[in-house]
């Protein structure tokens, strides 16, 4: 069988380059980084470095695409490519990886949601075959999820080889999907954040995020998320969903008005601090002020005075997580009144239903849905929702919310069986108190 011994990361000065190659160098597989420039190569790999804690350095080279690119080739068993996500410039990348690659070499992209047949369907068969997707989350030193993406032509002993080493070697949780828009995780975590960035709109961007914190069994509340990941990057990826997919979420992935009109005055989240994002942060330290938008003027107000009265029901919630007991936060989500509460089981369930019913056309069964969620995302997977909740009762919940039942949550109901048979993974880590 072939191994992976020799790695080529292109795009090695960029987050997901760098993060990657840092992935495999601290393993202990030599790992050329490869950038326009050797300056931008070596500050891949002086990030590399930082985030291995110096473990990477050894096995790391660098050079540039005009010096180095065919030397590097002639003995690479995977290429990764890691350049800005533009399919153009991708292809115009894969179209000199194949005439220069060793016949056996395999080439991945690390795109987060670009049609892969798409991308290498004017290269010859041979890079065809050796070609597939291998989306690790950012940052990948961290985020142990990663979606492996084979095309129609992609050679099945390519995608077993690729596996082993991403599981065994590099230590990845690996979920493989279709070649589908948006790929699993991006496609469900995208439509939930989007869909709270709409309703901020109406409701307030300090309310929105912590009506939908991490009490509801995420790291991350969705807008401060949103603000991590970078404005620019939303945009790309769910204008790619809303323009390539047409199901029942398609109207979550389109993008608010008032958050192009922010992204036009450039302002993208945490990567500009100075003009921030839904939030902004002006000093450091104790003295820190921190600042929230208001979507419809695009100003920004003292988060104290904004912050609003949340209804009691979120913080029972949260005392039964301080308790140990997210069984009983979920109780409380389920039974709480008002139109808050309405709002936050619309949301959740929306993810229960669109996340499982992603079965059969994305992945093949519902542990890759929920292995991608907990493992890429770091949310509570969508069936350890349905077990908190109970399948039966998610049932009646989806039809009174009209939303489609996913058939494993039928299947779990009528064996009275639980959905997430994940032994080692604690279900209550996914669910935190924290403001």
């Amino acid at each position: 069988m072939r191994s992976i011994r020799k790695v080529v990361v292109l795009g090695a000065n960029g987050a997901m380059g760098s993060g990657s190659g840092a992935v495999f160098a601290a393993a202990g597989i030599p790992t050329v980084f490869l950038a326009r420039t050797l300056e931008k190569a070596e500050a891949g790999k002086a990030r590399a470095e930082q985030l291995t804690k110096g473990k990477a350095s050894a096995n790391i080279s660098c050079g540039t695409y005009v010096s180095d690119l065919g030397h590097a080739l002639r003995d690479a068993d995977l290429v990764l490519e890691a350049v800005s996500e533009d399919p153009q410039v991708k292809r115009d990348i894969f179209g000199m990886i194949d005439r220069m690659r060793a016949p056996d070499t395999i080439v991945a992209t690390v795109s987060s949601g670009l049609s892969i047949a798409g991308l290498c369907g004017s290269l010859s068969k041979e890079f065809r075959s050796n070609f597939l997707g291998m989306h690790l989350f950012n940052p990948p030193t961290v985020i142990l999820g990663c979606e492996l993406i084979p095309h129609r032509e992609t050679d099945p002993g390519v995608v077993a080889v690729a596996r082993e080493f991403l599981q065994s070697v590099a230590g990845r949780e690996v979920v493989e999907t279709a070649d589908t828009p948006g790929f699993a995780g991006n496609r469900l975590g995208f439509k939930v954040l989007n869909e709270v960035a709409q309703l901020a709109e109406e409701h307030g961007v300090a309310f929105m995020d912590q009506l939908v914190g991490p009490h509801t069994g995420r790291s991350l509340s969705p807008l401060a998320t949103i603000d991590l990941v970078g404005w620019d990057v939303h945009k790309a990826i769910v204008d790619n969903l809303w323009a390539t997919t047409y199901d029942t979420a398609h109207d979550q992935f389109r993008l608010p008005a008032y958050m192009q009109r922010g992204i036009d005055r450039g302002h993208l989240g945490r990567k500009t601090r100075d003009k921030g994002g839904f939030f902004r942060i002006e000093g450091k330290g104790a003295d820190a002020k921190h600042f929230v938008l208001d979507p419809a003027s695009g100003d920004y107000r003292p988060l104290a005075e904004a912050s609003p009265r949340m209804p009691t029901f979120v913080e029972s919630m949260k005392s039964a997580i301080r308790a140990g007991d997210h069984l009983g936060a979920m109780e409380v989500m389920c039974t709480a009144e008002g139109k808050e509460a309405d709002l936050l089981r619309r949301i959740m369930l929306g993810y229960i239903s669109y996340g499982l019913g992603l079965v059969g056309e994305v992945v093949a069964r519902p542990r890759d849905i929920d292995r991608i969620m907990g493992f890429g995302f770091n949310w509570a997977p969508p069936s350890v929702l349905v077990d908190a909740i109970g399948p039966a009762r998610t049932i009646t919940l989806l039809e009174r919310a009209k939303l489609p039942i996913p058939s494993c949550i039928l299947d779990g109901a009528a064996h009275h069986r639980a959905l997430f048979n994940e032994p080692t993974v604690d279900r209550a880590r996914f669910f935190s108190a924290a403001a």
